[in-house]
């Protein structure tokens, strides 16, 4: 009663909001520790260390590991990409058109290309084309086939990445180019696609960095030695040595380049973030 005469409010002995903060994440913070602690105690380390971390048998996949396998890996993601990424901007120009028909296509393959799995189409780019089409080649054999493959898995993701970022560009600009003189192609490729690619590169890069795993589906096509990428190369070694730190090895290749690629996509987000702002 006193204190309510008197106006003065009683003292609040609960912890405030930045406390409480504070106390959840030391909580996390003190479960992950205990989680790894765990794992470490309970883990059997020798046993790991002599199916998967043999120097030994690490030295015998050098060098084929750097110059067949990691040079196939990249040779055949850099071309499906180049595929998809052609083949991605007519579909996005289709999606965008006033034709009908075009949209129509275009969003029946985005459809189609983006619900089937990598590896169905593989098989059906491995497969079912030479049997339906015997008298077709694809240029330069297995590298072929993979850039078609991985051009079609990757071109659905990027076509409708890369009509994201028409979009997102001012209407205006298509408006002063028009008044310019500009035809609306020469405006499409001179004015407003090279403003949309400055907005995509991080997703394309991305996309790269999914391509680049995707490779390992190449095994599924039958390849000769001098044709294998790091999964194949890293799956015939551990037969042969019968022990899988072949595959651990041919994994840390992978993540030699996708760890740098994903750097790359952050550096590139947040430079953007930092332009719009």
């Amino acid at each position: 009663m006193a204190d309510t005469d008197t106006g003065i409010q009683p003292k609040r002995t609960g912890l405030t909001r930045t406390q409480k903060r504070r106390l959840s994440r030391g909580a996390q913070y003190a479960v992950l520790a205990a989680a790894v602690i765990a794992f470490a105690l309970t883990a059997d380390w020798g046993r790991l260390q002599n199916q998967f971390a043999q120097p030994g048998i690490a030295k015998q996949l050098f060098p084929d590991l750097i110059t067949v396998a990691l040079k196939n890996t990249v040779l055949y993601t850099l071309s499906g990409f180049v595929v998809g990424l052609a083949l991605g901007m007519v579909i996005a120009l289709m999606r965008l058109s006033s034709v009908g028909p075009y949209r129509w296509l275009a969003g029946i393959y985005i459809e189609i290309f983006r619900g089937l799995p990598a590896l169905l189409i593989f098989i059906f780019v491995g497969v079912g084309v030479p049997l339906a089409f015997p008298t077709v080649q694809y240029p330069g054999g297995t590298y072929g086939k993979v850039a078609v493959a991985l051009g079609l898995v990757s071109a659905a993701y990027m076509a409708e990445t890369i009509r994201a970022g028409i979009q997102a560009v001012p209407k205006g600009q298509m408006e002063a180019a028009r008044s310019l003189g500009f035809s609306p192609a020469r405006a499409m490729v001179s004015i407003i696609l090279p403003q949309a690619f400055r907005i995509i590169l991080p997703p394309l890069t991305n996309e790269l960095v999914l391509l680049f795993k995707d490779s390992s589906l190449v095994l599924f096509l039958g390849v000769t030695l001098e044709q294998r990428e790091l999964s194949k190369f890293g799956n015939d070694l551990a037969s042969q040595t019968a022990n899988s730190t072949p595959i651990l090895v041919a994994g840390l290749c992978y993540l030699l380049i996708t760890i740098p690629l994903s750097l790359v996509v952050r550096r590139m987000e947040t430079k953007a973030l930092r332009e719009i702002r």
